[in-house]
């Protein structure tokens, strides 16, 4: 059974055929979005008010069936018709609506992220750089430095609000004459040594007490710290001995440590702009520059400049924000001046020829009335008589005065040698230089001798030091300079020919202290070299020249030359020498026949034997030809003078060709 409950003849309750019935639930369903209390309005579902529904509402519905009815319904049926259209039309205009606010957000949309697009590209960032990371500060008391207009590796310490710098650093960087060592072996704590011409400062490290020989210095700071096994030194104690300038800055702490006078680049700011981290309008910014500020231009590209602010700031400026550039010079660091080290030349102030006498002993000195007899212009004498012998600074000793006598009267001055190798009870070549007590026993123990024999100088030949021994061996000569000038004698010093791998005998600072430099320029292949050579190439010999005067004022270098010769033996691989005078070496050529040819290379006669067993034979020959050739570099060089190893190698025709070199 159908639930409309039709009537009889098919027809609903209003009057209506159930077709059109269908018809006009379409429409209404279509389109009434809403329905409340009946159909006297509608919403049309698009947010838009409500409008006046047309059709019958329930008070004015007719139940009638007559005709009436029908023209009712009719009537009622045109009104939905006008009606709907009128819909229609408004929902055109509301659609068309929707779309023009849809395009204009979409319009407005788009223009907000193209500026954001230009803003992000052309706008200059704002963003602040953390200085912190930027100077890489590790914690509270690490203070970066600015080095120069660089930002250096090397960083400093605020300790109780004073600056430090490790002791390396210092040396490295600043000035390599602060030594750390111990006054002897129970010191656990150390100290600082800082040598001048007369006098060395020492103070205790975690002491604010500077000792010298005026008395006792207290600052208010404490000069030497130690922390962990590192010592810093307070950068005002270094500076009052170093010619540089520091000044400090916070947020963050940091150093500005300036050494170099050289010319510099500067520029003024142009307008208010900033320091950025990198050469980009999105870097971050280091630091803002006022109008008028001072920058040093470090490096000037396109569009951007490395520069320095005053306040050690290193980043990227703008070119357009750098007025005019200049170059200008700095003014010295500080007024502070190197000391005055006067120097005690030999008394001719001419060239030096000191010939070494070897004494073995007391009774050795005998020979040098023999050993000088055949001697031309000689006019210093360096017998081997001190031989450091124990640890402690202690040394025997061959001195003998009437040798001293007999050199003054032949107007030679005396120069005894001081060395680290000939005494057999001396356990090791370094040891003795390790304390301040046994480098100073050793000083005044010579201090005493010159005394005694009225001695002109002191010569120092320590040999085998081994390179982490450099440091104290170099602090003695400073030690026993201070002692030499003081007594009013001559300090001279031997060396190696200096290379790279000897470069710790720092002949630089021998050069400050000492008054002469000497060099041996010889023992290029010695006693126990795996290959047969030459003792003094001329490219040896002009090599260790060349070295020395690029450190050491040439008029105070001396080169020393070898009266001796090697006949090397090389059999079955294995090589083997010994070494020969002057004479001996002739008598061998002549006594085997050997045949002699001029090496141009080695600047010296060259003798060459195979034997029958098949031992080769090879000597490289000094005598006046070799030697002249070593003479001609040296007065070409223009250096102090020339010394002889040794007296009793030499032949009497050698003595010509050195006289004729020091009349030159």
């Amino acid at each position: 059974m159908r639930t409309d409950q039709r009537n009889s003849n098919g027809r609903n309750r209003s009057g209506t055929s159930g077709r059109q019935t269908r018809r006009d639930d379409y429409y209404d369903d279509r389109y009434d979005a809403r329905y409340d209390d009946g159909y006297g309005s509608y919403d049309d579902g698009y947010g838009y008010d409500a409008y006046p529904d047309e059709r019958v509402s329930r008070s004015g519905r007719s139940s009638s069936r007559s005709g009436n009815g029908s023209r009712q319904r009719q009537g009622q049926r045109s009104r939905r018709s006008y009606g709907g259209g009128n819909n229609r039309r408004r929902r055109r205009r509301n659609s068309a609506a929707s779309v023009a606010v849809i395009i204009l957000l979409i319009i407005i949309l788009g223009g907000a992220f193209g500026l954001k697009l230009f803003l992000d590209k052309y706008s200059y960032s704002k963003e602040k750089a953390d200085m912190k990371e930027y100077f890489a500060i590790t914690d509270e008391s690490d203070v970066p430095l600015v080095w120069n207009n660089e930002i250096s590796e090397t960083r400093a310490k605020l300790i109780d609000g004073t600056y430090y710098m490790d002791l390396q650093s210092v040396q490295k960087n600043l000035n390599k004459r602060f030594y750390y060592g111990v006054q002897n072996d129970s010191d656990e704590n150390g100290m600082i040594i800082y040598c001048l011409p007369t006098d060395k400062l020492t103070v205790q490290v975690g002491s604010k007490d500077v000792v010298s020989s005026d008395g006792t210095d207290t600052k208010d700071y404490v000069p030497a710290v130690r922390d962990g096994d590192t010592v810093y030194l307070a950068l005002d104690f270094v500076r009052e001995y170093t010619n540089f300038d520091y000044a400090t800055f916070q947020d963050p702490n940091r150093i500005r440590i300036t050494t170099a006078t050289d010319p510099i680049t500067t520029a003024t700011i142009n307008k208010k702009t900033q320091i950025r981290k990198s050469g980009g309008i999105k870097s971050d910014v280091l630091e803002e520059l006022d109008e008028n500020a001072k920058v040093t231009v470090l490096e000037q590209m396109d569009t951007w400049s490395k520069v320095a602010s005053e306040d050690a700031i290193i980043g990227y400026v703008e070119n357009k924000r750098l007025g005019k550039t200049e170059q200008t010079t700095p003014e010295p660091v500080t007024d502070y001046a190197e000391p005055e080290f006067t120097r005690k030349l030999h008394g001719s102030g001419g060239k030096i020829n000191m010939a070494f006498h070897a004494v073995f002993g007391v009774g050795g000195n005998d020979t040098v009335w023999n050993d000088t007899a055949n001697t031309k212009d000689v006019n210093v004498l360096a017998p081997t008589w001190f031989w450091v012998s124990d640890n402690d600074g202690n040394f025997e000793n061959a001195a003998r005065q009437d040798y001293v006598d007999y050199a003054h009267s032949i107007g030679m001055e005396v120069w005894a040698v001081v060395d680290n190798f000939n005494s057999t009870n001396l356990p090791d070549h370094n040891t003795f230089l390790h304390t301040l007590d046994t480098r100073t026993n050793l000083i005044n123990n010579l201090m005493a001798q010159v005394d005694a024999f009225n001695l002109d100088g002191i010569n120092v030949d320590f040999e085998q030091i081994e390179e982490d021994n450099g440091q104290n061996y170099i602090e003695f000569i400073r030690e026993l300079s201070i002692a030499c000038r003081n007594k009013g004698i001559t300090l001279s010093v031997d060396d190696y020919v200096p290379y790279e791998f000897n470069d710790f005998y720092d002949i630089a600072e021998q050069g400050v202290f000492a008054d002469y430099v000497v060099i041996m320029g010889y023992d290029e292949h010695y006693a126990g070299s795996q290959e047969a050579g030459s003792v003094a190439s001329i490219g040896y010999v002009t090599d260790g020249i060349k070295y020395a005067v690029e450190k050491v004022e040439k008029s105070r270098v001396i080169n020393a030359i070898p009266f001796y010769s090697r006949i090397w033996k090389t059999k079955d691989g294995v090589v083997t020498s010994e070494a020969f005078g002057m004479q001996d070496i002739a008598n061998y050529i002549s006594e085997n026949g050997m045949s002699v040819s001029w090496s141009t290379e080695a600047g010296q006669n060259y003798a060459e034997q195979t034997r029958d067993d098949g031992t080769l034979v090879q000597i490289w020959i000094e005598d006046t030809q070799s030697i002249q050739s070593k003479l001609d570099a040296m007065t070409a060089a223009d250096i102090g003078g020339v010394a002889e190893w040794k007296l009793e190698f030499d032949v009497p025709e050698v003595w010509d060709v050195i006289a004729n070199y020091m009349e030159q």
